[in-house]
């Protein structure tokens, strides 16, 4: 099968790719700045529509999953019309382009498009962003909506996992303690932690199965990020005392950040071979995969 995955150097798109290629299907890498490792590599400039439509006509992928986005939170909020052409407009013109031509499009969004007022949101939810990244990505979603077509959104939350340059929670937590930093660490601000390969895997199936709506693949445990800290710093056997527990409203962001945006995954449990995995497996894997490198 020929894939096309944007964003395909980050966190999340280098684990599809790499697991795709490894399931011997043809994957075009599209990237910006960085070059990916693994697939065809393919520039692809989100903020140019002719590349874009020309890029999807010469390839004609049978799947395209779109990864690529402006996920810095507060950069979002000050550069606003960067924010709608990458994570909004692009997301329209290959979703249009996806339609015209038959192909399924998976594009991956956030739980940051609800505003955590109360979590373990279900798909039914009605999304309502506190912020620009959310809103912009939210705008994403609205632009598939119109269109009566093959595709699938799939909203995470905190993805981690291992990463030449993208620096994730567990292993950011990890370094600050092995330094003997104390680190502040929110005690009211929940998610439910996705571990990487176990996203690719769940999207990867969405892509391959062509299933349909909107569907919530994170981890399956709800957990502030101070107990995930407390969590990590326990399997490392390092110091508890160096977090500081920290109060969501004393953080000076630019932008606002729900307070609750864990996601509820029982339509991914029930439909999908792969399972959203509960916190304490993923910390396993990603602690084995660390000792591995």
């Amino acid at each position: 099968m020929k894939f096309l995955v944007t964003g395909s150097a980050g966190l999340v798109g280098s684990q599809v790719v790499k697991d795709l290629v490894q399931q011997n299907h043809t994957v075009y890498s599209c990237y910006n700045k960085t070059k990916p490792i693994d697939g065809i590599i393919t520039p692809l400039n989100l903020s140019d529509k002719n590349q874009i439509i020309q890029t999807l006509e010469e390839i004609k992928p049978d799947r395209i999953i779109h990864l690529a986005a402006m996920t810095g939170v507060d950069l979002c909020e000050t550069e606003q019309e960067l924010a709608t052409t990458i994570n909004t407009k692009s997301t329209e013109i290959i979703a249009k382009q996806a339609a015209k031509n038959n192909i399924f499009f998976l594009y991956v969004s956030t739980d940051y498009v609800f505003n955590g007022i109360d979590g373990m949101k279900k798909e039914s939810d009605s999304p309502n962003p506190l912020g620009f990244y959310g809103k912009s990505k939210l705008g994403g979603e609205l632009a598939l909506n119109k269109l009566a077509s093959n595709w699938c959104i799939a909203r995470t939350s905190t993805p981690f996992g291992i990463h030449p340059t993208k620096k994730s929670f567990p292993l950011w937590i990890k370094e600050n303690l092995d330094a003997k930093k104390e680190i502040p660490v929110l005690v009211d601000q929940f998610t439910t932690p996705t571990y990487v390969p176990n996203l690719s895997k769940m999207l990867i199936e969405i892509a391959t199965r062509q299933i349909n709506g909107i569907i919530h693949v994170s981890g399956a445990t709800r957990i502030s990020r101070y107990d995930l800290a407390e969590l990590i710093a326990g399997k490392f056997n390092l110091d508890k005392n160096l977090l500081i527990p920290t109060k969501i409203d004393t953080m000076n962001w630019k932008a606002q950040r729900p307070k609750d945006s864990s996601l509820n995954t029982s339509l991914a449990s029930e439909n999908l071979n792969e399972q959203p995995q509960k916190i304490e497996k993923s910390l396993e894997l990603f602690i084995n995969e660390l000792n591995s490198n």
